[in-house]
């Protein structure tokens, strides 16, 4: 006979009391994902697209480009982004609950985060309300647009972004986050 095994759900209180060992704990509804320190290729690419990003979010006025150790919190879940853009809060706060959503999400995927990145992470952007999620693939050295209601968009040449309010896009060379020079 075969017996269901139970899965802990775990609390963000319980998240918040795992030890400070270099690892990203997040909680999807319950669910904790571990994540062991990013490699050099990974952060070499959102460098790099911070370094595009930070300029026209800035003449845009669409807020601050913020990388990891900055939270999406939402009923009872928490995930930290490896980039997000999203408008500055109107008065500083300590609490992640009542920050703005993001306009746009970006994860690197990896070996230990592929999965959980295209499947938990994507419907949890989705849910909470984030306008574009940009899947980001070295080992395919492309990008996957998701934006709700719509079919993905796979970019491996140029990115348009096209954020509401903005008077012209910024367009990205995809090829360039993926060269090894």
């Amino acid at each position: 006979m075969h017996m269901a095994t139970e899965t802990k759900r775990w609390t963000l209180d319980e998240v918040h009391s795992l030890p400070d060992d270099g690892n990203k704990y997040e909680l999807v509804h319950g669910e904790l994902f571990v994540t062991p320190p990013p490699s050099d290729d990974h952060e070499t690419i959102l460098a790099l697209l911070t370094r595009a990003l930070d300029p026209y979010v800035a003449a845009n006025g669409l807020g601050m480009v913020y990388r990891p150790r900055a939270v999406v919190r939402f009923e009872g879940s928490e995930v930290e982004p490896d980039l997000m853009v999203r408008a500055r809060r109107p008065k500083p706060s300590k609490d992640w609950d009542e920050a703005p959503t993001p306009i746009l999400v970006v994860e690197v995927l990896s070996g230990s985060t592929r999965r959980r990145d295209q499947v938990q992470k994507r419907a949890f952007y989705l849910e909470v309300g984030v306008a574009e999620y940009w899947i980001v693939d070295p080992e395919r050295r492309e990008i996957r647009v998701v934006r709700r209601g719509e079919d993905d968009v796979v970019a491996t040449r140029e990115l348009t972004w096209s954020p509401a309010g903005t008077r012209a896009p910024l367009v990205l060379g995809v090829a360039a986050l993926f060269d090894d020079e």
